[in-house]
């Protein structure tokens, strides 16, 4: 199905540099903070690395080249092409590559499911990074007063409180202060990195990439462990592919390129040069680059950058839940528009509190950043590897470029990815398994979900009655007739509307105009108006309405059914009556799914958001019937 991107009417209503300053605001938080606790871990006893001036040397040189290859190079050059009409993000990529490869229906099937497991995953790093974030900075306070250390765990709950709180609100208002407060937060920890790199210019040697890998392959059997912690600084990399929407490609470049990774390398280089000069900083490296005067604001600074980077991917994890239920992997939900102008400024109140209370579990269950920094990493690296896998088959099989280009630099980064996985595999018993025991459950119900779905369709078209039949079949100058316009929302278009059979048995009624409606959702970011209807005549009195929308459009159907208008057919708002089926699934033995598994889509159906609302449809002119259907 074509479809175009309104997300490209921003892109040309504000300038370059509007988009480049909301760029840094939202897409860089996560990566921007990540100097707060990178460089500590990777000297912790844990990965044997010891504090001497050519390991400091060949550390931040790794730093520096890992988000070199993997964020300038992969992301930012290669991966930032590959759009889905405008859209990024792991589901996007997931429909670019299972369309690339659509006539290979087992590869299509596998490749939705690798692609649904790596967006599960993403959950995993909506939990961690705001805990992780807010306790980084907050633990500053031991630096500017060792004795408010009891205070830290406390401090950032109510912070963390407070941030789910306020998501109810939008995010328009506070949306507008993310760019400038990050610009600021860059512009610190370049300056502070660059006046101690000044005082040590020895550590100037990082830039030279020999050194880094000169540091991993001194490493032996334990590079694993330096890389477990390395690869903190990359943590973030995915989030410029998630908005290029928002934001465009060119002004995430940009950003990236003039802005963030110069600030973070003089960053990191400023914590190598202290290092040198004063090894017992490594308790906290960040904060340590202060003067002790400083040391507070900068704690103050860098809660307001771990807030941002904590909205970044809460925001993130409503996104990409709408996308997942509309592209049928998830049942509906309460959205809630927060922007009259933005339709991707939404709130989901059943996901912000499963998000609070997953946060709060990581915070008081692992207690400080360190802790945190054994569970974070493996989620966001093997979401990295997933997106190399998803690309090749974009390029290869979608885009048709040449075996030459496509195989040696999948081959490159498979290596580099399959290298940083590993690293922060050797973390799993000291937290790593909390991502992963949390993407794999959700993996199960997306999965339960997604073939619930088909097989009650199966079901439906089994034992459902032909549409075109069965009203042909009809007395339609006899039957009574209700001076209004009936809506029969179906899932299936073939069938006969329980609804209309109900009408039909017990209320001994046709309604003036009968639409049989279905809603199909396409692997695309939007639809256009102009392709958002398709209209077909079946008998007197009888339409077949199919509504279009794309994975991240608001599904309003009396605003889509009003666009029959054009097509010859009015369906005037205030005398339609929209009728709705609930299936009740009842379990059955069989080869279907496994019975737990049936248990699971029956209980997820009946706790499935309304469809009246998930549709706009008006309250007051709905009827809902319920049916109960055998798997």
């Amino acid at each position: 199905m074509p479809s175009a991107n309104p997300a490209g009417v921003p892109h040309a209503r504000h300038g370059l540099g509007f988009l480049t300053l909301g760029a840094i605001g939202v897409v860089y938080g996560d990566i921007g903070t990540s100097p707060l606790y990178t460089v500590s871990e990777i000297f912790q006893p844990a990965t044997g690395v010891p504090l001497d001036a050519v390991n400091i040397t060949g550390a931040i040189s790794a730093i520096i080249w890992a988000l070199m290859f993997v964020v300038t190079l992969k992301y930012v050059v290669l991966i930032l092409r590959a759009d889905n009409r405008g859209e990024g993000g792991g589901l996007a990529l997931t429909a670019l590559a299972s369309h690339a490869v659509a006539s290979k229906a087992r590869l299509r099937h596998t490749l939705l499911l690798l692609g649904v497991f790596g967006a599960t995953l993403f959950y995993g790093d909506s939990i961690i990074t705001p805990a992780i974030s807010v306790m980084g900075a907050i633990e500053g306070l031991e630096v500017a007063a060792p004795a408010l250390k009891s205070y830290v765990l406390p401090i950032s709950l109510v912070i963390l409180v407070g941030l789910f709180l306020i998501q109810r609100f939008g995010t328009s208002a506070v949306g507008k202060i993310f760019g400038p407060v990050l610009v600021v937060w860059f512009l610190v920890i370049a300056a502070i990195g660059l006046d101690h790199i000044r005082a040590q210019p020895q550590i100037l040697a990082a830039l030279n990439p020999f050194n880094a890998v000169h540091f991993l392959l001194a490493r032996g059997w334990h590079v694993f462990a330096a890389v477990g912690a390395i690869c903190l600084a990359l943590t973030g990399a995915e989030a410029l592919y998630a908005d290029m929407g928002h934001f465009g490609a060119k002004p995430i470049r940009l950003a990236w390129s003039f802005l963030v990774m110069p600030s973070l390398a003089l960053n990191y280089m400023g914590q190598g040069a202290l290092l040198i000069s004063d090894p017992s900083a490594i308790e906290n490296p960040f904060y340590r680059l202060f003067p002790e005067s400083l040391v507070l604001p900068t704690v103050m600074l860098a809660a307001f950058a771990a807030v941002i980077a904590s909205q970044a991917v809460i925001s993130g994890a409503y996104s990409m839940t709408k996308q997942a239920i509309q592209l049928g992997f998830l049942p509906r939900m309460h959205v809630h528009y927060t922007s009259a102008r933005e339709v991707g400024q939404i709130y989901m109140p059943s996901v912000n509190w499963t998000l609070m209370i997953g946060v709060m579990i990581a915070v008081l269950g692992f207690g400080s950043s360190a802790a945190l920094a054994g569970a974070y990493g493996i989620a966001v690296t093997m979401t990295m590897l997933i997106t190399t896998v998803l690309t090749f088959f974009v390029i290869h099989d979608g885009w048709k470029l040449p075996p030459a280009v496509t195989y040696p630099a999948t081959a490159f980064f498979l290596v580099v990815d399959t290298l940083l996985v590993s690293g922060c595999a050797i973390k799993f018993l000291d937290g790593g398994w909390f991502p992963l025991a949390m993407g794999l459950g959700l993996f199960v119900v997306m999965s339960t979900w997604a073939r619930g779905r088909e097989l009650l369709m199966s079901s439906i078209r089994r034992d459902g009655l032909d549409l075109l039949p069965f009203i042909k079949s009809l007395d339609h100058a006899g039957a009574n007739r209700a001076l209004r316009t009936a809506v029969y929302a179906v899932a299936n278009p073939d069938t006969v509307p329980q609804a209309l059979l109900h009408n039909l048995k017990h209320n001994q009624v046709l309604h003036e105009k009968n639409l049989v409606m279905t809603v199909v959702f396409h692997e695309v970011p939007f639809v256009t108006d102009s392709e958002r209807v398709d209209l077909e005549p079946l008998a007197p009195d009888f339409w077949r309405v199919t509504l279009h929308f794309g994975f991240m459009d608001q599904p309003d159907v009396p605003k889509a059914l009003a666009l029959c208008e054009a097509k010859g057919l009015h369906v005037p708002p205030l005398e339609t009556s929209y009728f709705l089926s609930r299936e009740t699934v009842v379990p059955k033995a069989g080869a279907g799914m496994a019975h737990w598994r049936e248990r699971l889509f029956s209980t997820m159906t009946q706790n499935a958001g309304g469809v009246a609302e998930f549709f706009c449809l008006p309250d007051n002119a709905v009827v809902e019937l319920g049916s109960r259907v055998q798997l």
